[in-house]
């Protein structure tokens, strides 16, 4: 059977886990659960190979917790890590209840919930038409689910990191807190450092930068989004080491 045509042939998309919780809320909220796994698999039937990494904000922030010291940051990230599994597991359920083949792969080691993460097992999945989740971060702490992103797209060999936001790109300030702040369509890996615009943390940056994925954010909270992108519509901003000239900015 012929696949549609999409722009992008694999993706790894990245998900907060704030988009699993209403504003505010805390914990896995049964709607908003719905929406994210109905768009993966509006994306994924464009025939493109869905990869998602999961945050776990709305479960604990590691970084968070360890501020008072009472908890030290390695322990506390590795909560976090527990924490996106949880997210991964619920994804994964969605998923497969909704009628899409998936599996989830932690980084961290649960024989009795999850698959262990490794490339070619990733690979395979995707060969089977599966959506791969990829929970536990990168296994380690004192790294982001940002970084996780970066890397697991640099394995798996992704054409395109997909960071799923609030808002429908990068600003040059926060939109939220000034109204003044104009929104980016196009900006370089070089800039998003210099500028220090909070696109990724800038171990993620520059990992994406060294192997040459670029980067789109875009607004998740709109129905269909994840699939024009996938597409190929210019939605958000797009990060990658392209300098645009003045006519093309």
């Amino acid at each position: 059977m012929t696949r549609p045509q999409t722009r992008y042939s694999r993706v790894l998309l990245k998900l907060s886990g704030e988009a699993f919780c209403r504003p505010g809320g805390f914990g896995v909220d049964p709607e908003e659960l719905r929406v994210i796994a109905r768009e993966i698999i509006s994306a994924a039937e464009t025939g493109a190979e869905v990869a998602v990494v999961v945050g776990g904000g709305n479960i604990i922030r590691g970084g968070q917790l360890a501020q008072d010291r009472l908890i030290h940051r390695a322990t506390a990230d590795y909560m976090g890590m527990l924490g996106t599994v949880i997210n991964g597991l619920a994804l994964k359920e969605a998923l497969t209840s909704m009628g899409q083949d998936a599996r989830c792969l932690t980084a961290v080691e649960i024989p009795a919930v999850a698959e262990r993460f490794i490339r070619l097992r990733a690979l395979r999945h995707f060969e089977k038409g599966r959506v791969v989740i990829l929970a536990g971060g990168t296994g380690n702490p004192f790294f982001t689910t940002d970084s996780c992103a970066a890397l697991r797209a640099t394995e798996l060999e992704c054409e395109i990191v997909l960071k799923a936001t609030k808002v429908d790109g990068v600003y040059s300030a926060d939109p939220n807190l000034d109204p003044t702040a104009t929104r980016f369509d196009h900006i370089t890996y070089a800039e998003a450092l210099e500028k220090r615009l909070r696109v990724m943390d800038a171990t993620a940056l520059a990992m994406c930068q060294d192997n040459h994925i670029p980067i789109l954010v875009f607004k998740f909270k709109e129905t269909g989004n994840i699939r024009r992108v996938v597409e190929g519509e210019p939605l958000g901003t797009r990060i990658d080491g392209v300098a645009r000239t003045a006519s093309q900015a």
